[in-house]
């Protein structure tokens, strides 16, 4: 999402949500998470082709991170993309306690003493022609009510070598996209658990680029075994092989965008 200040972006946000509870409920209860769950934000920090991102490194760790857990905010994920298609850039995710919270942080944070001494040289990058970023894009999701929170996996817990994968799953229809919704929520989030695919957050994008489409996560512990565990596990699981063949779920995604991700060592996930 660009060019959209926090005030207007509240304001969609709250539209968003009103619109999706005026849905009728069969369509409704495919991206409505259970009581208690999350608005998840996702951040790309897109950085101009060769620039370091020591300034942004610097402030996401010693003062927008502790910012937001001292509010609450915890397992916060910062990863890297390696292997980019689209220019160098610094994912963020953030697991907000309401959508109010994804739309007023950053003027808390940035106007908070403690994160301007801290975060002072990204803050004031020096001149235009060295900024800290180029651009951010920015999404909101609504977590699946079959994972309605952000999960850890054991692999961050313990501090041990992980790899993600981050995929979105783009529908030539809103209807197709809460479709896709309903059917990881009948069995693909659960068969992917029992895999080992380790599920970060499923979400159902509300605000940002690419309209309409689903996001999530899965992590581990490196390339060889998350392959396996897709090929072998995942591709032959019976209720994935059911849940493909049923025909009220044909043609549900239009495209499909795999992106390998590495946690920065300062990240919470």
């Amino acid at each position: 999402m660009k060019n959209l200040n926090r005030r207007d972006f509240l304001k969609t946000s709250l539209a968003a949500s009103a619109a999706l509870a005026a849905m009728p409920a069969p369509a409704r209860a495919a991206g409505t998470p259970d009581a208690g769950g999350q608005v998840i934000e996702l951040r790309a920090y897109r950085l101009r082709a060769g620039a370091p991102h020591v300034l942004l490194d610097g402030y996401l760790e010693k003062a927008f991170i502790p910012a937001l857990n001292a509010r609450g905010i915890e397992a916060v994920g910062v990863f890297t993309e390696p292997d980019a298609k689209d220019g160098a850039v610094v994912w963020v995710l953030i697991p907000h306690p309401t959508i109010e919270s994804a739309g007023t942080i950053d003027g808390s944070l940035n106007a908070d003493p403690q994160v301007q001494a801290a975060g002072m040289d990204y803050l004031s990058s020096p001149t235009k022609d060295a900024p800290a970023f180029d651009r951010i894009d920015s999404w909101l999701f609504r977590p699946f009510s079959g994972l309605p929170r952000l999960a850890v996996p054991e692999l961050a817990r313990g501090g041990k070598p992980r790899i993600f994968e981050m995929r979105t799953y783009e529908s030539y229809s809103e209807l197709k996209a809460l479709n896709k919704v309903a059917m990881f929520n009948a069995g693909e989030i659960d068969a992917m658990k029992e895999v080992h695919l380790s599920p970060v957050f499923y979400g159902q994008a509300l605000l940002g680029r690419d309209l309409p489409h689903l996001t999530y996560m899965l992590c581990s512990p490196d390339m060889e075994t998350h392959k396996r565990n897709w090929n072998e596990g995942f591709a032959k699981h019976p209720v994935w092989l059911k849940l493909k063949a049923d025909p009220q779920y044909a043609d549900n995604v239009s495209k499909i965008t795999s992106r390998f991700l590495v946690p920065a060592a300062y990240s919470q996930i």
